[in-house]
C-alpha cells in the first residue's frame, strides 16, 4: 500500500521521488505543502561569510513537505548547488537528506537562462543528482503558453521515462494571457505529465470555484494529481486571506497547495504557509511535520 507522505520521517521524506512521490501526495488526501523558493537565497542569512539559514530550511521549519527551487540557474552551474548557509552540495540527494524534505525544481520552456530551459539533457542531469520533481512551469513575463508546456512535457517524458515525477502548468499568466479550461490541463496530462498546476480561485482573474472544481476533476480522472497554487504575490498577503485561500482549495479537491516565492526574497511569508497548513490538515500534522527540522548528516564536498 502507498505510504501517506503526512506520515513519512525526514529519512523517507529525503528518499522520496519519483512516481512514489505523486503517488505518495495522492494518498494524503489534500494535505500536501508544497513551498517554492528562490536557489540562491537566505533571507535571514546576511553573513558574508554564508552563514545561517537558508530558506529551504525555514520553509521546512514552518511546515512543508516538498521544496521546490525556482531560478536554479543562480546557484548551480550543472555540476554543483552553491546554496548560502548551507554551503555547496553535489547532488539533491545530499541536500535532500541534510534538510529532511525532497527537493523539486522549476523549469520553463520559455525565453529563459539556458540551465533553466526545460530541454531532456538539463532534466536528465538533474534527475541524475536526485531532484525528487520537476515542475514544468512559467515564471513572470516569459511568455509561457499552455501549448508550449504540453510540447515539452511531451520532449521531456519522452527523454525521461515513465518513473519520473513531472508536474505541469501555470501558476499566473506568465506574460501569455489566456483562459484557464479542463481541456488545457488535461492536454498536459496527455503530454505525460503526471502531475497538474493550477492556480487556485482567489489568485487568479477568473478562475472561479466552478471552473477550477471542474479541472480539478478532469485532470484527476484522467490519472494526475493538481498542485493548487498561490503565486500571485499573496503568499506575502494578510493574515485573513489565507482560511479564503486554503478552504477554497480543500473545495475544488486539490492534492497538494504551494505557496510561491514573492513575499521575503525568495520564500513566502513562513507564518501563513504555517496558518494555511493548519487550515487543511491540522495541528497534528502541521507540528508533526514542522518538529521533523534539523540538519542531518553533511556529506563533504
Amino acid at each position: 500500500m502507498t505510504q501517506r507522505i503526512l506520515d513519512l520521517d525526514r529519512e523517507e521524506l529525503a528518499r522520496l521521488r519519483g512516481r512514489e512521490l505523486t503517488a505518495a501526495v495522492a494518498a494524503a488526501e489534500g494535505r500536501t505543502m508544497i513551498a517554492e523558493v528562490f536557489a540562491e537565497r537566505a533571507a535571514l542569512s546576511p553573513h558574508p561569510d554564508g552563514r545561517g539559514v537558508h530558506n529551504i530550511e525555514l520553509v521546512a521549519a514552518f511546515g512543508a513537505d516538498i521544496v521546490v527551487l525556482n531560478l536554479i540557474e543562480r546557484a548551480w552551474d550543472g555540476e554543483r548547488l552553491r546554496l548560502p548557509g548551507l554551503g555547496t552540495f553535489t547532488s539533491f540527494t545530499d541536500l535532500a537528506a541534510y534538510v529532511g524534505r525532497p527537493i523539486g525544481v522549476n523549469l520553463e520552456p520559455g525565453d529563459v537562462p539556458e540551465i533553466r530551459r526545460a530541454r531532456p539533457e538539463h532534466a536528465k542531469r538533474l534527475i541524475g543528482m536526485g531532484a525528487a520533481l520537476l515542475c514544468l512551469t512559467a515564471n513572470p513575463g516569459t511568455g509561457g503558453s499552455y501549448q508550449g508546456l504540453a510540447r515539452v512535457t511531451d520532449e521531456l517524458r519522452a527523454g525521461l521515462g515513465d518513473d519520473v515525477a513531472l508536474w505541469s502548468g501555470k501558476m499566473h499568466h506568465a506574460g501569455h494571457p489566456e483562459r484557464l479550461t479542463a481541456r488545457r490541463l488535461t492536454a498536459l496530462v496527455d503530454a505525460g505529465a503526471d502531475g497538474v498546476v493550477l492556480p487556485l480561485p482567489g489568485t487568479m482573474p477568473g478562475v472561479t470555484r466552478e471552473l477550477a472544481a471542474e479541472a480539478v476533476a478532469a485532470v484527476q480522472d484522467a490519472g494526475a494529481v493538481v498542485m493548487g497554487t498561490i503565486g500571485t504575490s499573496q503568499e506575502g498577503a494578510h493574515a485573513d486571506v489565507v482560511p479564503q485561500l486554503a478552504l477554497n482549495a480543500k473545495e475544488i479537491g486539490v492534492d497538494a497547495h504551494h505557496f510561491g516565492d514573492a513575499y521575503l526574497p525568495g520564500l513566502c511569508d513562513p507564518e501563513l504557509l504555517y496558518a494555511y497548513s493548519v487550515a487543511i490538515r491540522g495541528r497534528r500534522h502541521t507540528w508533526n511535520r514542522m518538529a521533523l527540522g534539523g540538519r542531518g548528516t553533511r556529506v563533504p564536498v
